[in-house]
C-alpha cells in the first residue's frame, strides 16, 4: 500500500468558495496531546487515505484539524434553525469545522468535518469542545446505521485531545472526524432566506442541486424539483428509522440534511420495548421528538424548508405557496408507502398482497407489541423462527398468549418468507445498556468493550456465536427511565 503524506491529501473548498457569506474561516484549537482512539480503516481506504499514515503523527494532527494540506480552507458553517419549535436565526458550527471536501472512490465529493474542535464565533457561550463518550457514541451509532443500510454521515476517527472537558465534572476531551455527502441542512436555507439575499438563497439551492440532486437541474422549475427530491429522501429516511426503532432525539431543522442522510447523533437511542411515546433525550421534556412523532416532525421541518425556499419557486407569492403545499403534500404518501413496504419485508410478506389484507395485520401487531411491552428488535428477529415452524421464541415475548396466537395464525396463513425476514430484521443494534457500558469503559481508558460492540453492530443481520448478550434487551436493573444527553 502506498503511503499518503500530507502533501498528497487534497481538500477542496467548494462550499467556502461558492457560499462565502455562510463560511467563516477558522482554525481548530490545538490539541494538547492528541491520541487516536479509533480509526475507520475501511472508510479511510475509500478516500485513498493510508490507515498507517493516519495513525502516525501527521495523520492524527490532520484528524484534529491541527495540520491541514496546503490550499485547504477550514470554515465554520453558518446556519439557522428551529430548536424544539423555537426559531434561532444564528446557530452555526459552534464546536465544529468543515476542513474541506475529499473525493470518494465513486468520484463524488464528501465533507471532512470535525466535531469538538473548539470554540468558534457561533459558540454562543459554549466551550466548543466534546468529551470522549459522546464522540464515541456518534461513531458506534452512525456506523451501526450504515451497516443497517440507513443513509447517514460516517465516522472516520475519534481522537482524544489531552484536554479535559468540564461538564458535570472533568471528562477527557475528544474530536470526531466524520464524513458526509455534505452538511447542508434545512437550517442552511433558513439562514440564507433570513438574510433577504435571494441571490444567496439561489446559489445555495444550485449548490445543493449540483451536490445532491443533479436531476433536478434539468427540471423546468429546478428549485421546486430540489424541494421535491428532499421531501422524497426524508420520507424514505424516516421510514427506515421507524422500521429499526431508531429515535433521533433532537430533530431540529438544523439537524435535517438536504442529502437525506442522518446527522448529529446526540441524545439518540434504539427503542427497546415498543411504544410510540418512547423518549430518551434528557432535554425533550414534552416528547416533541418521541419515536412515534418522528414522521410528523420531519414533515414540519420540511414545511420550514418550503417557507425558506418560497422566493425560488415562483415570482408570485401565492403561486409559490401553492406549489410548495402541493409538493409537501406528497410526504405522507411517500412515507406511508416506504413504511408499509418496510413492514411487509419485516414480516416476510410479498408486496403483491392486497394492502387491505395486510394493513389490519400490521396494526394489530403494533397494538400487541405496545400493550405487552415487547422488545422491538428481538421480536421481529425471532418471528422468522415462527415462519419456520417454531413460534415459541417470538411468542414467549408476549404476555397476551391468546392475542399473539391468534395473530400468528393469521400471519402464517400468508406464508411468510423466513429467509427474507432474516435479511431485514437485525440481530444486533446498539443496545442502550451496552453503549453506556462501552462509553464508561472508554472514558476510563478501556476501549475493548467499545471495540466488541462495534464489531457486533457492524454486521447486524448475521447471527454469530459468542455474541448472545449483544442481542438481548437491557436487564431489569438498567432502569426504565434511561436518558441520553447531547454532550454539549
Amino acid at each position: 500500500m502506498t503511503t499518503a503524506p500530507l502533501s498528497t491529501v487534497t481538500l477542496g473548498d467548494e462550499f467556502a468558495r461558492t457560499l462565502p457569506e455562510m463560511a467563516l474561516p477558522w482554525q481548530a484549537d490545538v490539541a494538547a496531546a492528541p491520541e487516536l482512539l479509533v480509526l475507520n480503516e475501511a472508510l479511510a481506504a475509500e478516500f485513498g487515505l493510508d490507515p498507517g499514515w493516519l495513525r502516525g503523527p501527521e495523520g492524527v494532527r490532520l484528524l484534529v484539524g491541527n495540520l491541514v494540506p496546503e490550499g485547504a480552507a477550514p470554515v465554520a458553517q453558518a446556519y439557522a434553525g428551529h430548536q424544539f419549535g423555537g426559531y434561532s436565526p444564528r446557530l452555526g458550527d459552534g464546536r465544529a469545522l468543515l476542513l474541506g471536501e475529499l473525493v470518494h472512490a465513486d468520484g463524488l465529493p464528501r465533507d471532512l468535518h470535525l466535531k469538538g474542535s473548539g470554540r468558534t464565533p457561533f459558540s454562543r457561550g459554549g466551550d466548543g469542545l466534546a468529551a470522549v463518550g459522546p464522540m464515541l457514541r456518534e461513531y458506534v451509532v452512525s456506523e451501526a446505521m450504515h451497516a443497517l443500510g440507513i443513509p447517514t454521515t460516517r465516522s472516520l476517527a475519534v481522537v482524544a485531545t489531552g484536554t479535559p472537558v468540564h461538564r458535570e465534572g472533568p471528562l477527557p476531551g475528544a474530536v470526531l472526524a466524520r464524513v458526509a455527502s455534505s452538511h447542508l441542512r434545512v437550517g442552511s436555507f433558513q439562514y440564507a432566506a433570513a438574510t433577504g439575499d435571494v441571490d444567496l438563497l439561489r446559489r445555495l439551492a444550485d449548490h445543493a442541486i449540483a451536490r445532491h440532486h443533479p436531476d433536478a437541474g434539468a427540471a423546468e422549475r429546478r428549485h421546486l424539483a430540489l424541494f421535491e427530491a428532499v421531501v422524497a429522501d426524508q420520507a424514505a429516511l424516516v421510514a427506515r428509522w421507524m422500521l429499526v426503532g431508531f429515535v433521533h432525539g433532537v430533530m431540529n431543522t438544523d439537524n435535517m440534511t438536504i442529502s437525506g442522510e442522518t446527522i448529529d447523533y446526540g441524545p439518540c437511542a434504539f427503542m427497546e420495548a415498543f411504544d410510540p411515546a418512547t423518549v430518551y433525550s434528557s432535554i425533550d421534556h414534552q416528547g416533541r421528538y418521541a419515536y412515534g412523532n418522528q414522521p410528523a416532525m420531519a414533515e414540519w421541518n420540511l414545511a420550514r424548508l418550503a417557507e425558506a425556499m418560497l422566493p425560488l419557486f415562483a415570482d408570485d407569492q401565492e403561486r409559490a405557496v401553492e406549489l410548495a403545499v402541493q409538493a409537501l403534500g406528497e410526504f405522507r404518501r411517500q412515507y406511508n408507502d416506504a413504511w408499509t413496504a418496510g413492514m411487509r419485508a419485516k414480516l416476510g410478506l410479498p408486496d403483491s398482497l392486497d394492502p387491505a389484507e395486510t394493513a389490519p395485520l400490521v396494526d394489530d401487531l403494533l397494538v400487541l407489541l405496545r400493550d405487552n411491552h415487547v422488545d422491538h428488535t428481538s421480536f421481529h428477529r425471532r418471528l422468522a423462527a415462527a415462519a419456520r415452524g417454531d413460534a415459541e421464541p417470538a411468542r414467549g415475548l408476549v404476555l397476551d398468549l391468546a392475542g399473539i396466537d391468534g395473530w400468528l395464525d393469521r400471519w402464517r396463513a400468508l406464508e411468510p418468507d423466513a429467509e427474507a425476514m432474516d435479511r431485514v430484521n437485525p440481530v444486533y443494534v446498539p443496545r442502550n445498556h451496552l453503549v453506556e457500558e462501552a462509553l464508561a469503559a472508554a472514558t476510563g481508558g478501556d476501549l475493548e468493550p467499545f471495540r466488541r460492540l462495534l464489531d457486533a453492530v457492524g454486521a447486524p443481520f448475521d447471527e454469530r456465536p459468542g455474541l448472545d448478550r449483544y442481542a438481548e434487551p437491557a436487564p431489569r436493573d438498567f432502569g426504565s427511565t434511561y436518558q441520553t444527553f447531547c454532550g454539549t
